[in-house]
């Protein structure tokens, strides 16, 4: 690997109203290096990467590329210069091909008319270079969300990218993609591309990277070689504190005698006769692969999709969700799988958030209580540790990490009794992961809530779960006691079509 550094940030700064982002942030990035950066949500780690692509003016410092001097970048001047970043959310039209997707706002033409045969030739030379199988005439619509996220860095590469970042590349990934996805990053590195990785999955971080940088509360805190730390050290640096246990302990809080939830034979949006028991005080742990059912159980349960036939119980009496206002006002909360697109009001403050759910309650003639309102919404702020200047700040301004406490602060300002957190650590730190634990071990064992939770991540569905039912291909294969836990077993039973064995009566306990 060569020491030149093909990108400098000297002294970044940058300051928003009543807070400062950034303070005096130094980094470099070798050429042809994976540089890791990493740190808890609200740390500054998007605000730092949007220096370089010209969607953030920093307020002070300097941007060296390649030897050159910039104080600010525009996202022009960082294409110019061969930096390019492939964000979670991906910048695509659906309904076009994959090679106009690869050249959208760039179209080939031959005179006036847009040659799509030489754009198809491109997009084919440049997937080849990344070793990877896409059809350039395939719409965007039929990829796959790997293979969407491959034409992204394929467009990146297109444009001669030498400096690409990397924001949580595998937050929206399966598995197999994501291990796709880490051969195409080795195999960029090797052709001389430098990369900076971000990821909140640590196994990531040594799996890939050369060198790893820590930021902590917008300031920098250390650069250290992957190969000479270890994942004790990176938590401490991030969080600035040790954490002794990842899963805190709760005690036995469980009701085995009062049932919140039941569901008989409930078959609909993808799920076959689903028969599940949720106790009072109980985490129920949903596990299987993506696409085995588990978001769209979730979706009936809250009026978001509708049920063809079976029961749905709750708390002894049988219910029939028409919508998610329907649900929160029996007494269901989601905490939804995307934060950005089901669970918060983005263009809203955190105040008008919290209490979004509440309105009716706490309105007299129409006319909302403004001091209940407040009072609300700031001990939600309190409880959850929302890092804020202010309730009025706007959600989208959060940081991933305190975008979900907020929906948190929903769920819990209407007093829900059955919560279903889906996904609820995708994307987020370590440090915040703790605080979500901890709270959803205080709803049940001091609150008496009942949650549903629905987990990709086998360590977190293990560690958190009382009991864990398994879905594959909409049908449940499995049922664990916690006696019973073993990650073998859950992959068996998520791996197969139609387990043969399934414990027609252990939902009976």
């Amino acid at each position: 690997m060569s020491e030149k550094y093909v990108l400098e940030l000297k002294n970044i700064k940058k300051v928003y109203p009543g807070v400062v982002a950034l303070s005096d942030v130094s980094l470099q990035v070798k050429e042809g290096e994976v540089l890791a950066l990493i740190g808890e949500n609200g740390a500054g780690k998007s605000t730092l990467i949007k220096t370089c692509s010209g969607a953030v003016v920093p307020t002070e410092g300097e941007i060296i590329v390649n030897g050159k001097v910039f104080s600010s970048m525009t996202p022009g001047l960082a294409a110019e210069n061969g930096i390019a970043i492939v964000y979670q959310e991906f910048n695509n039209v659906q309904e076009l091909t994959v090679a106009e997707n690869l050249f959208l706002g760039r179209p080939i033409r031959k005179g006036f008319m847009i040659d799509k045969a030489a754009m198809e030739r491109r997009a084919e030379q440049v997937f080849e270079r990344l070793n990877i199988k896409i059809n350039p005439k395939t719409l965007m619509k039929h990829l796959t969300v790997g293979y969407q996220q491959m034409v992204e860095i394929a467009k990146a590469i297109e444009q001669n990218a030498k400096i690409l970042i990397m924001d949580e590349p595998s937050a929206p990934l399966t598995n197999a993609e994501v291990e796709s996805m880490f051969s195409v990053v080795k195999l960029l590195r090797e052709q001389g591309v430098s990369i900076i990785y971000i990821s909140h999955r640590l196994e990531e971080i040594f799996q890939l990277s050369d060198r790893v940088v820590v930021l902590r509360d917008g300031e920098y805190i250390a650069t250290l070689n992957t190969s000479e730390t270890d994942v004790d050290e990176l938590i401490h640096l991030m969080v600035g504190r040790t954490l002794k246990e990842t899963f805190p302990t709760r005690g036995d809080c469980i009701d085995k005698d009062e049932v919140v939830l039941e569901l008989k034979n409930l078959t609909g949006h993808g799920d076959k006769d689903i028969n599940l028991k949720v106790h009072k005080g109980e985490i129920l742990g949903l596990g299987g692969l993506i696409g085995a059912g588990r978001t769209e159980l979730a979706q009936i349960i809250f009026g978001i999709a509708k049920k063809e036939k079976g029961q749905i119980i709750f708390k002894g009496n049988e219910i029939n969700p028409k919508s998610p206002r329907n649900s929160i006002d029996l007494g269901i909360a989601l905490v939804p799988e995307d934060r950005k697109k089901h669970g918060a009001l983005l263009g809203i403050s955190i105040k008008n958030n919290i209490n979004m759910p509440i309105y009716k309650r706490i309105s007299t003639l129409s006319v909302i209580k403004s001091k209940t309102e407040s009072a609300i919404s700031n001990k939600y702020k309190d409880e959850l540790q929302i890092k804020t200047p202010s309730l009025q700040q706007l959600v989208k301004n959060l940081s991933g990490g305190n975008q979900q406490k907020v929906i948190l602060g929903k769920c819990l300002a209407a007093n829900s009794e059955l919560i279903i957190f889906d996904e609820p650590t995708r994307g987020i730190d370590v440090g915040a992961k703790q605080e979500i634990y901890k709270l959803m071990n205080d709803l049940v064992e001091n609150e008496g809530k009942s949650i549903l939770l629905i987990s990709s991540e086998m360590a977190e569905l293990i560690g958190m779960s009382d009991r864990i039912i398994v879905l594959a291909e909409g049908e449940i294969t499995g049922t664990l006691e916690k006696s019973e836990f073993d990650q073998d077993t859950i992959m068996s039973y998520a791996s197969a079509i139609k387990h043969k064995e399934v414990l027609t009566n252990a939902n009976t306990n």
